[in-house]
């Protein structure tokens, strides 16, 4: 699934994520990431690269509390 449109722009819905799988090599080793988009309800974006799915959506998580703050 394509997450960005042909200028790059994200095009997550609001209220959706997006999520893909890529590696990378890091010195020798290669490993694997996430990229992971959210696009919030009000249409604000958050993105982030981890590890793991579930460590990207912890990180929406937290993102999601601070702006309830």
């Amino acid at each position: 699934m394509a997450m960005n449109d042909n200028n790059g722009c994200s095009i997550c819905a609001a209220g959706s994520e997006n999520y893909e799988t890529f590696s990378t090599r890091i010195g020798r080793k290669r490993v694997k990431r996430v990229q992971y988009d959210y696009r919030h309800t009000d249409g604000e974006l958050f993105s982030c690269i981890g590890g793991t799915l579930e460590e990207c959506r912890e990180r929406r998580d937290k993102w999601l509390n601070a702006k309830k703050a």
